[in-house]
């Protein structure tokens, strides 16, 4: 069963993913894929290449992010275009670790919904929490006051991320509070995954 995890900054999304984590779910990070595909030899290093020339790449064949971001965070259109040759490699990735994992498998994204992952996943939960309350998480994180609204401001309203999860997890009281209704999703995912064995 394909889940798809998102959240904005500060939302508590790691924390939920650390729990399902823990309940025995293969938890996939998006970054840590990401980060595997730019290593030398990786599939996102050679797009990344094809895309910005070998001035974006190591000696050693990597990504070099700092060459990276200095041209997608500066040109819309660099960013699209390297959005629209990475995020298959993810998704074709992320499949190859369901594949071998079986059971309940979620990949955590930021922008799952933005980049249009959802008809991937069974279920699509958005862990969410009112923007005044993630800035003052932000910040007791260690951002400044401006990186964090600034991060917030980049991720948008959160409208469309609502608007695409088949669930939210609401992230606006206490930990135990979260852990609840992290609680009552497993207590789902596992009844439907129980389900569809049954009908198998």
């Amino acid at each position: 069963m394909l889940v798809g995890l998102t959240g904005g900054l500060a939302s508590g999304k790691s924390t939920v993913a650390r729990w399902l984590d823990e309940a025995g779910c293969t938890v996939v990070d998006a970054d840590r894929v990401v980060a595997e595909l730019y290593a030398p030899g990786g599939a996102g290093a050679r797009a990344v290449g094809e895309l910005f020339g070998a001035e974006v790449l190591t000696e050693e064949g990597g990504v070099d992010h700092p060459a990276l971001a200095a041209i997608v965070f500066s040109d819309n259109a660099a960013r699209a275009r390297l959005e629209a040759a990475i995020h298959p490699l993810v998704r074709r990735r992320f499949r190859e670790l369901a594949e071998e994992a079986g059971g309940i498998v979620v990949l955590e994204a930021t922008l799952l919904v933005e980049a249009g992952y959802p008809p991937d996943f069974d279920l699509v939960v958005s862990v969410e929490a009112p923007e005044d309350l993630r800035l003052e998480r932000a910040v007791e994180r260690g951002l400044s006051r401006g990186q964090a609204r600034a991060r917030l401001t980049a991720q948008g309203d959160g409208a469309q991320r609502r608007d695409g999860a088949d669930r939210i997890v609401d992230n606006s009281g206490s930990l135990d509070q979260l852990r609840a209704a992290v609680d009552a999703l497993l207590d789902d995912l596992r009844g439907q995954l129980a389900r569809r064995a049954h009908d198998a």
